[in-house]
């Protein structure tokens, strides 16, 4: 176990290097750099009471200098990545600070919208699991049974309907119909007040929104994932040999069969985290939701690498360490498969 936590451990400070490097150089490949973007949001969008910055050749330099921009970008991409590590320091962002040019701490940006974005994924991953293990092994123990075929019908919907499109349609709903207040996490009287049994509450109201829109197409696929692997160990020997054997159907399938055919479950933890984590940037704009995939959209769209570098630099992060954790899951849940590769004597 130990060796196996090592090799790995070591295989994921190398990937996340190599994507850390990767994710900083994409953000630089369009035509110009973050100050360009920035000197276009001052003239075209700046506030008022406040002049634009003109594109004299002498701002400029002073800023790309000031910025570090003048530099290789191999270099910047060093001295982020090193400050990361060794100092906890993710870089300023300046195109999110709109006209401050001391730019706002991409930490203090994360950090706002972190905890948010966690709760929605907790939410999501439950409603995910809670739905689609008991929906998947009704549909194949109950095989073609009309129950079957509606959840089937159901799951394909799922999959069919845009997330975004399903979002617009039960805020609508809810709204004209329920009088459920619609749009972000909170309630207006909530936003800024001290946590309390009622903002917990109101949380959890807000939630069932986006973790329906969220969760739906990842329900709808487990369903059918959990469906067809318990359908495959329902026909093996064992199985077979064990109903024989007068052994009660639930008891054998959640002892044996269920272990098995959940292997999907616990291997894609890995891609589930970052994922969820990303909460569907196009979702989250459309219900105002206060999570990382706005920001990380926004600071695509103009060039802001330390920003974009950084929500990446935690999505894969989150990825290497899911795919530890499931790996390890699954060992526990499925006693076939063991760390070394190969079946242990004895």
């Amino acid at each position: 176990m130990t060796t196996y936590l090592v090799k790995r451990t070591l295989l994921a400070v190398f990937t996340i290097l190599v994507i850390s490097f990767m994710s900083y150089m994409v953000v630089q490949l369009p035509p110009g750099d973050t100050l360009d973007a920035f000197l276009n949001i001052t003239i075209t969008g700046h506030t008022a009471g406040e002049a634009p910055i003109g594109r004299t050749a002498e701002q400029i330099a002073l800023l790309r200098e000031s910025w570090g921009l003048n530099r290789p970008i191999i270099v910047q991409w060093w001295d982020w990545f090193s400050d990361i590590i060794f100092r906890g320091d993710f870089g300023v962002s300046y195109t999110s600070a709109g006209l401050k040019l001391a730019g706002s701490p991409v930490g203090d940006l994360i950090a706002s919208r972190l905890p948010f974005t966690i709760y929605l994924s907790i939410f999501t991953i439950i409603i995910t699991w809670i739905f689609a293990i008991p929906i998947g092994i009704y549909s194949a123990l109950r095989q073609n049974s009309i129950g079957d075929y509606v959840f089937t019908l159901l799951g394909f919907t799922g999959l069919a309907i845009p997330d975004f499109l399903l979002g617009l349609v039960l805020m609508y709903v809810l709204f004209a119909y329920f009088g459920h207040s619609v749009g972000g996490l909170f309630s207006g009287d909530y936003i800024t007040a001290p946590w309390s049994i009622g903002k917990l509450l109101d949380l959890l109201q807000h939630l069932i929104v986006p973790g329906i829109v969220i969760g739906t197409a990842g329900t709808a696929g487990l369903i059918r994932v959990m469906r067809n692997n318990l359908l495959d160990e329902l026909s093996k020997p064992y199985v077979v040999t064990a109903r024989a054997k007068g052994l009660p159907t639930w008891r054998l399938v959640v002892k044996y069969p269920v272990r098995v055919a959940a292997n999907p479950f616990i291997s894609g933890i890995g891609g589930m985290l970052p994922a969820l984590l990303s909460a569907d940037a196009i979702v989250s704009i459309v219900l105002s939701l206060p999570t990382l995939g706005p920001i990380l959209l926004d600071g695509l769209e103009k060039q802001d690498a330390n920003l974009t570098g950084a929500i990446i630099f935690l999505y894969s992060t989150l990825a290497v360490v899911g795919v530890l954790i499931s790996d390890l899951l699954l060992v526990v849940v499925d006693p076939r498969i063991k760390l070394t590769g190969s079946a242990r004597s004895g």
